[in-house]
């Protein structure tokens, strides 16, 4: 099978990023299943390479057209300029940085130059400017690559998927974002993308509730009985296996959601939180819904261990590994169902009269 190419984004250069990308690709194991194409900044990634006394090596190219097998491949997304490192920081400059990187890779991704795309994780706040005023990379890539198509948030692992009705919102603003529509359609994001991404037949989707203990009967707020259960019933009645609402404090400890495929949660700290807890080291974040496929780590920047060679690659290396997967889960989907069957119907009358036709000419 032909190898995938993998986009990188170097992401806050600040950060761990570069730890992260080196010491996931410094095994021949890794390059002969995938060819990887950073884009950053050779001059940064050697600052950085060297602070973590990591030796993997790397071949400079114009494009991800020019990319070679079997090798680290980056595409210098800024020429000769000088960047300023200040590990563990936050400033304007590595902001930048990681929005140059991020516009060039989804550039090339749109044009197909790469399959997929595994971004490192950026600083929210820096990189904000004229042409990035979004929450995280989730709605980015949404506006840039989605064809109006809606993105879902997935933290995803072995054991556990979580999916997100909100995403990057205060949690003010929680309430009057869940909506019966809203429930609906993510629910229908998550059930497609668990068939055709994750190779899932019938998946089972648990829904968490809102409010503590699922409202209490509409003692703790109504949301459940006058949204989030309507939405599951009607979902239901349209051929997707999803059930609740749960109350989420007792979800996760219980153990309740090894009896489902993934959990729907309201907002964002009520999925991450149990997710991080029980798989911080493992976890993949993965925006679903959308043509093309990009995954990420389910850590931050680490700002309080970029530079010291303490980041651990597992993440990083999952990411990268989940997005190759569901791009061939996609491609063998795709083709399974490209030329699907018209639908025949008989009538047993009709059935009876064939029987007794043949019958008779025997």
């Amino acid at each position: 099978m032909q190898k995938i190419k993998v986009g990188v984004t170097q992401g806050d250069i600040n950060g761990v990023g570069y730890e992260v990308i080196f010491k996931t690709f410094e095994t021949e194991e890794m390059l002969s299943v995938c060819t990887p194409v950073v884009y950053g900044s050779p001059k940064v990634a050697i600052y950085h390479r060297n602070s973590c006394g990591i030796q993997t090596n790397f071949n400079i190219v114009e494009s991800a057209a020019d990319a070679r097998d079997g090798q680290l491949n980056m595409v210098n997304c800024f020429g000769d300029k000088e960047i300023k490192i200040e590990f563990g920081k936050a400033t304007e400059e590595s902001g930048n940085a990681a929005f140059v990187a991020l516009e060039r890779a989804t550039q090339e991704l749109g044009e197909g130059k790469i399959d997929v795309l595994v971004t490192a994780p950026i600083n929210k706040s820096t990189i904000q400017n004229a042409d990035f005023h979004f929450p995280g990379h989730t709605e980015y890539i949404e506006q840039r690559l989605g064809n109006g198509q809606k993105a879902l948030m997935i933290l995803a692992s072995d054991r556990l998927r979580v999916a997100l009705v909100t995403t990057h919102l205060p949690v003010s603003k929680i309430a009057e974002n869940i909506t019966k529509e809203a429930v609906m359609e993510k629910l229908d994001i998550l059930h497609q993308s668990l068939r055709r991404d994750f190779g899932i037949d019938m998946p089972r989707i648990a829904v968490l509730s809102l409010n503590p203990h699922a409202g209490d009967g509409g003692l703790l707020g109504t949301e459940e009985k006058d949204i989030i259960q309507p939405a599951v019933v009607e979902s239901f009645k349209k051929g997707i296996r999803c059930f609740g609402p749960y109350a989420a404090d007792g979800f996760f400890g219980t153990g309740n959601y090894l009896h489902f495929d993934a959990i729907l949660a309201m907002y964002h700290d009520q999925g991450l939180a149990p997710f991080k807890a029980l798989a911080m080291d493992e976890g993949v974040n993965y925006t679903a819904g959308l043509p093309v496929v990009r995954t990420s780590p389910a850590h931050g920047t680490a700002y309080d261990i970029a530079g010291k060679n303490q980041a651990d690659a597992a993440s990083f290396r999952q990411a990268v590994y989940a997005a190759i997967d569901i791009f061939r889960n996609r491609q063998r989907y795709d083709q399974a169902y490209a030329h699907p069957l018209r639908k025949q119907y008989y009538e047993k009358r009709d059935d009876s009269d064939k029987l007794k036709l043949d019958a008779d000419e025997g």
